[in-house]
């Protein structure tokens, strides 16, 4: 079922998460990081159908279509890419992070390795280009683990209604985050540890219990208001994050400030929705194909890294910066045209492909028929010339 609210909603997440990565200001990217990757989790609870109990093989194939093949398909295509990145200096052993880390080309065994980690357990992913590839793993974790555990708390008797086993599997998800985070635990064969993904099956399931009780939320400008000054009050006192790597304070400190986000962006979702035109249009659009924005939207940085590189006169080499340029460009306003861009160019780029890619799939035999078609092209050229230059040539008397 779509719902054009969480669409606009998602499409806000989206740009919030480009703006996020864009450099921009402190406070911003601690006020946007509070709530714009949970808002993803809790819009996929929201939608989840108690028919899929009895229906996992539905499920399970949606989420792997959704989630596993895109991140298979487009890891492998960008460690494909790694070397080549290299010699165009779009990755560089010099420039990086601004913590001064970088990268380095591949040897032939480390890709296959990273091929074979992207395989089968969905990490060993470029760190740089495609960083935020965790998510599409975190998401297929909680979506099954969430299913999982509702059909198996369904044979506890004393929990008597799927409200109850959904507020059963909160506490449980976060009683395991808090024990990963005390004991600096890690969950064996989860690449970062698990932590993103045992939050994400409690973030899942606050998307499910927020539609059971949705009716209770006041969605109106009070309610709102209230939500953003409490996360401006996060932002300037324990900001936190959904970070792998989070402490005990920024697991206590995360979950009322990423409700209060999704609930902020929702409310601002249903009053765009309700005025219509083209910004619900346009955030309709992009929530539609979010995940393509968060495939490449650091590639498509890479644009504007080039253009502050050209601004400021710097070595082409800084476009190397990840994921912006960090030297000579500090304090500007780049970051809204990296935003720009790195929401519009993915987009823009897919459009374009789906407008000139062939109508029938790519075979074998469209392939040797295309083959063909240009032998013969050449072939025609080829006599075409061959007699030009013949009638041109002196003849024997």
């Amino acid at each position: 079922m779509r719902d054009r609210i969480f669409s606009i909603c998602k499409g806000i997440g989206i740009i919030l998460v480009v703006l996020g990565h864009s450099g921009c200001p402190g406070y911003l990217s601690r006020f946007v990081s509070l709530f714009h990757m949970p808002l993803f989790f809790i819009s996929a609870g929201y939608f989840f159908h108690l028919k899929y109990l009895n229906d996992e093989k539905t499920f399970v194939v949606r989420r792997l279509r959704g989630l596993y093949v895109p991140f298979v398909k487009w890891s492998v295509l960008f460690l494909c890419l790694h070397n080549l990145f290299f010699w165009t200096g779009i990755l560089n052993e010099k420039f990086g992070t601004a913590s001064g880390g970088v990268l380095h080309p591949y040897t032939w065994q480390q890709f296959q390795q990273r091929v074979w980690s992207c395989v089968f357990n969905m990490s060993g992913y470029d760190e740089f280009l495609t960083g935020t590839f965790w998510f599409f793993r975190a998401l297929l974790v909680a979506s099954l683990a969430y299913l999982v555990l509702f059909k198996l708390l369904r044979r506890v008797r004393w929990l008597k209604s799927d409200v109850q086993i959904g507020w059963a599997i909160c506490a449980i998800a976060l009683l395991l985050a808090l024990w990963k985070v005390v004991g600096g635990l890690r969950v064996t064969g989860l690449a970062q540890g698990g932590y993103r993904d045992i939050m994400g099956v409690f973030f899942f399931g606050v998307g499910f219990l927020y539609r059971q009780y949705r009716h209770f939320v006041p969605m109106n400008w009070k309610w709102a208001a209230g939500c953003f000054a409490f996360l401006l009050l996060a932002t300037f006192t324990f900001g936190t994050s959904m970070g792998y790597t989070a402490n005990f304070v920024q697991f206590i400190s995360f979950p009322l400030p990423a409700l209060a986000g999704f609930w902020l962006c929702y409310y601002v979702s249903k009053r765009i929705d309700a005025w219509g035109g083209w910004l619900a249009r346009g955030l309709d659009y992009i929530g539609e194909r979010t995940l393509y924005v968060f495939a490449f939207h650091f590639l498509a940085f890479k644009v504007v890294s080039a253009v502050v590189v050209a601004y400021y006169g710097l070595s082409w080499l800084q476009v190397g910066g990840h994921p912006v340029v960090y030297h000579g460009g500090g304090g500007d306003a780049f970051f809204l045209l990296y935003t720009l861009v790195g929401v519009g160019l993915p987009l823009g780029v897919r459009e374009v492909y789906l407008r000139v890619k062939p109508d029938e799939p790519v075979t074998l035999s469209t392939l040797s028929r295309a083959g063909r078609a240009v032998r013969d092209w050449a072939t025609r050229v080829y006599d075409s010339c061959k007699r030009i230059v013949e009638a041109s040539l002196p003849k024997d008397d």
